[in-house]
């Protein structure tokens, strides 16, 4: 051996990461791939860099590129890239001792969390030494950037030590001879290899060539500056990634240095798949270490509702091997889907500004998400509420607006949003739960999904302002508004609902005389603690086999309305007919609420009452 051939005993804490990851229950052998081509991505970039400062490079004129040579006769796969290189200490530093590697801190975690290893070897830097998963023998060929560089060649069987020697006529960078063991031989196919490739690092930033051929030909556009970017760039990047044929709605491009580094791009589709019975769409926002893929559908990255996103988000910050387990415990996720999340929603909330119509008609696809992440997601429940639309009792109807849209109009000293829920705008109006609301000025959001009960039970308030569903008995009304004609004296009013409570017995839980009719004669309220219409009507879809969950509503009479005085002289004369004209009133006021589940008795009744009418 010459004197400037050197043989070393690697030190104990690199061979005890040797032994884990050679010997560990890491399944993943492909991981190796990824890690090189990472590695050397890694190279290529720090030598663009060091290019801008640096006056001389040795060999200047070599290309910015990383090739991929499989051999099967051989048994090899070999990896070379023009980037920094290695000094002879350089190699004894990285890939000898792995002194800053973080050896002695991956041994530990290992130690401590066996079962966490794959994610251990991207984390702690020494992605490397996956290469001897598969490896008899690893081979590094280096020439540093240097011009006095030495020409260098390091190899190792992983197992006892390394041996660096000289070895003429090497280029700039790292050639990394894999020689493959019998039972790892695909990985000596190009094919296997291609797919590889294509699959996890088709974004690499530098030409990628397999046998000479060029693997990534799509570029990583989220890399890239926006100014950078054409529209049609950014359409074609959506249909490729997302396999879709539509047009992509909205779009987010965007970067980030705190508290985590990513790049991210972002689109919302025009086409709801949920919507055409396809079933729950999949995670389709694919996440990245430094454009090398580490999952297509990493579920918990994202919240649920965001499942209609599509796109890629990219970060320095997490390991190529992070587990789909550690991903959904990573703090790092975590951080990454807030940062991702808060900026996604404030810019779908500046884009639903300054073109409303357009927001107005995706979001009558996408509401559900919305919807459901408001319901689901409490980090980001208010910015998601903002995002809502809904017709209102002040809007044309087709048009839509949001809660801050009615808190502008909201009159002065008023700290509640009043809101129904009803299947339509018609019935809503016609019915007798707007009268006392419009006759205050009083604005009232309608909402007509059948999830939307749901909804304002867990959203329960709007910056500090409570969602009251004026069906509720409990509703406050002031006494601004002074109803016309003249009311049933206290007696005459306590003689009545004491007549029309015994009647209805267990049907209602209180009779009693209100603020909030004007025109109409009764209405049926949901108590303070009672079940509304849709939740009932959401329960026995759920459950239709089962019995319907009894009935608990209060009803309220207008003691002004000509009926209920006639109904009030009627019911001593003949409390037969009173008691036709209370069921017909009752279950009228049910199905204007959406609680008769039988309209048999009503129609009947009708045709009842016209023959009492017309014998007189």
């Amino acid at each position: 051996m010459s004197e400037n051939n050197e043989k070393r005993e690697f030190q104990a804490d690199v061979s005890q990461v040797l032994d884990i990851v050679t010997n560990s229950l890491y399944t993943d052998k492909e991981i190796f791939v990824r890690e090189l081509v990472s590695n050397a991505s890694d190279a290529l970039e720090k030598l663009r860099h060091l290019q801008l400062t640096e006056k001389e490079v040795f060999d200047a004129e070599k290309e910015l590129e990383i090739h991929i040579d499989v051999d099967e006769e051989n048994k090899t796969f070999t990896i070379a890239d023009h980037g920094l290189g290695m000094t002879r200490d350089e190699l004894h530093e990285n890939i000898g001792t792995i002194a800053h590697s973080g050896s002695k801190q991956f041994v530990k975690a290992m130690a401590e969390d066996a079962k966490k290893e794959t994610a251990m070897i991207g984390q702690f830097g020494v992605g490397f030494y996956s290469a001897f998963m598969v490896a008899d023998e690893v081979t590094v060929y280096t020439h540093s950037w240097k011009t006095d560089g030495e020409h260098l060649k390091w190899t190792s069987d992983g197992k006892t030590g390394y041996e660096i020697e000289e070895e003429d006529g090497q280029s700039r960078g790292c050639k990394i001879v894999v020689k493959l063991r019998e039972e790892y031989e695909e990985f000596a196919q190009k094919d296997r290899i291609e797919t590889i490739l294509k699959t996890y690092s088709a974004f690499v930033a530098f030409p990628l060539l397999l046998n000479g051929e060029r693997v990534n030909t799509v570029e990583a556009i989220w890399r890239k500056q926006k100014s950078e970017v054409t529209d049609e760039e950014y359409n074609e990047f959506y249909k490729f990634t997302s396999k879709a044929f539509d047009e992509p709605s909205y779009r987010m491009h965007f970067s980030a240095d705190s508290p985590i580094e990513l790049n991210s791009l972002l689109f919302a589709p025009t086409q709801n798949t949920e919507q055409f019975g396809f079933g729950q769409m999949e995670a389709g926002v694919s996440l990245y270490c430094k454009n090398v893929l580490i999952d297509d559908k990493p579920e918990g990255m994202l919240p649920e509702w965001a499942r209609f996103l599509r796109g890629v988000i990219d970060s320095a910050d997490l390991p190529l091997n992070i587990s789909r387990e550690s991903m959904q415990d990573s703090a790092l996720v975590k951080k990454l889907n807030r940062v991702v999340i808060k900026r996604f929603l404030k810019n779908l909330d500046s884009e639903s500004k300054d073109d409303p119509e357009k927001y107005a008609k995706w979001y009558e696809n996408f509401s559900r998400f919305l919807k459901e992440g408001t319901v689901t997601d409490y980090d980001h429940q208010e910015s998601l509420a903002k995002l809502l639309r809904f017709e209102t009792s002040m809007t044309e109807p087709g048009e839509v607006c949001g809660f801050e849209d009615y808190l502008v109009r909201a009159k002065e000293g008023q700290d509640k949003i009043y809101y129904l829920i009803i299947p339509d705008r018609k019935t809503a109006e016609a019915g007798p739960y707007l009268e006392a609301f419009k006759a205050r000025g009083l604005e009232v959001i309608y909402f007509f999904d059948q999830v939307d009960d749901y909804l304002v039970q867990n959203l329960k308030k709007y910056k500090d302002n409570d969602l009251v569903s004026i069906d509720r008995s409990d509703v406050e009304l002031d006494d601004s508004v002074e109803a016309e004609g003249e009311a049933l004296e206290e007696s005459a009013v306590e003689t009545l609902t004491t007549f029309i409570s015994d009647y209805l017995d267990n049907k209602v839980t209180k009779v009693a005389v209100g603020k909030r009719l004007i025109d109409s004669p009764v209405a049926v309220l949901t108590p303070e603690h009672g079940m509304s219409a849709q939740m009932r009507q959401m329960m026995k879809a759920m459950n239709p086999d089962e019995e319907a969950p009894p009935l608990e509503v209060e009803l309220e009479i207008n003691p002004r309305h000509a009926l209920i005085k006639q109904l009030h002289d009627v019911q001593g004369e003949n409390p037969e007919l009173a008691k036709l004209v209370t069921d017909q009133l009752f279950d009228g006021a049910m199905l204007t609420a959406g609680l008769l589940d039988d309209r048999k008795d009503l129609v009947t009744r009708n045709y009842e009452l016209m023959e009492a009418a017309l014998r007189k």
